[in-house]
């Protein structure tokens, strides 16, 4: 009987400390409130676990929108993605899937509830997302009736001018929504070789640009990233490489970078610049190259290294 006990608590044990470790391995989900936030796959930027299933839901304040805007995307294309929902996590609110290496772009909800799924397989996985939330004003469709100076006064549906007096005919609304454009940059590279700058190259960047390029070659190619020009100021404006190795390589000053090699079929660059000061910026060549062709150079190599030495 003793030795019965003694094994049944021992079983116990182990799978008590099985559960715990299963449950360390990553966790993920969960329910977000406040005005802003991030979110960011399981293992973010080094990978998600294989079989993941996290959801997570935004709530804002009633009567506000919630704008996503990502920061990074790289999901095995196809069979891992990414299920957003306008509203909670059911069927009947799902919008769309997102897979693969394109950033997308901005999403914003049409109720004040916004849920988003991670599903992956148990095969390849990628580097995963990081998404930036924020509650925003419903878009408000009230005429504003304004005083620009002296008698002279307009209506109009849109803010054109500095107002100085103005007041909205749906007083319930506690605020008024600005979109503001600003220049555009990044994307997704395809094809065997390209060029890749940073806005407005040769000639000085912009402030507070938020720039991000993802480079895809064909499966089971590398890709080759040599810099032609680099000039940034130091630590404060900087791009970031992501799938290389190490993982990710931060750039910054007015040397030019060595060349960066991936480890995939997949290259991402980050660049980010501060409100100071503003430089040339950077240009780079990237080149797809077949894994077999390196391999092929190396073992030749290899064997004329090993011929020598053997002489």
């Amino acid at each position: 009987m003793e030795i019965k006990s003694g094994f049944t608590f021992w079983n116990l044990v182990f799978l008590l400390m099985v559960s715990c470790v299963k449950g360390f391995i990553y966790t993920c989900g969960g329910t977000l409130k406040g005005l802003n936030g991030t979110i960011e796959s399981p293992g973010f930027p080094y990978g998600y676990p294989n079989g993941a299933n996290c959801t997570w839901v935004i709530i804002a304040e009633e009567r506000n929108r919630i704008q996503i805007v990502f920061q990074s995307f790289a999901l095995e294309e196809e069979y891992d993605y990414l299920s957003l929902y306008d509203g909670h996590p059911h069927p009947a609110n799902f919008r769309t899937r997102l897979t693969g290496f394109h950033l997308p772009p901005p999403v914003t909800s049409t109720k004040s509830v916004f849920s988003l799924r991670l599903t992956s397989d148990f095969a390849v996985s990628a580097h995963g997302f990081k998404v930036y939330y924020e509650g925003k004003c419903a878009n408000l469709k009230a005429r504003i009736n304004y005083i620009s100076q002296g008698t002279r006064s307009e209506s109009s549906s849109y803010i054109q001018t500095v107002v100085t007096t103005y007041s909205l005919e749906k007083p319930q609304y506690s605020c008024v929504r600005l979109d503001l454009k600003h220049d555009a940059c990044g994307g997704t590279m395809r094809g065997s070789s390209g060029i890749i700058s940073s806005p407005n190259f040769p000639n000085e960047y912009h402030n507070n640009a938020d720039c991000t390029w993802t480079v895809v070659a064909e499966p089971g190619d590398t890709i080759s990233l040599i810099f032609t020009d680099f000039q940034m100021e130091e630590k404060y404006d900087y791009l970031e490489v992501e799938g290389s190795e190490p993982p990710t390589i931060w750039l910054s000053g007015m040397n030019i970078p060595p060349p960066v090699i991936s480890n995939k079929n997949w290259l991402r660059l980050h660049f980010v610049t501060d409100s100071n000061h503003r430089y040339r910026g950077f240009s780079a060549h990237y080149q797809g190259t077949l894994k077999e062709i390196l391999f092929f150079f190396f073992f030749f190599f290899v064997v004329l290294f090993i011929k020598k030495t053997c002489v």
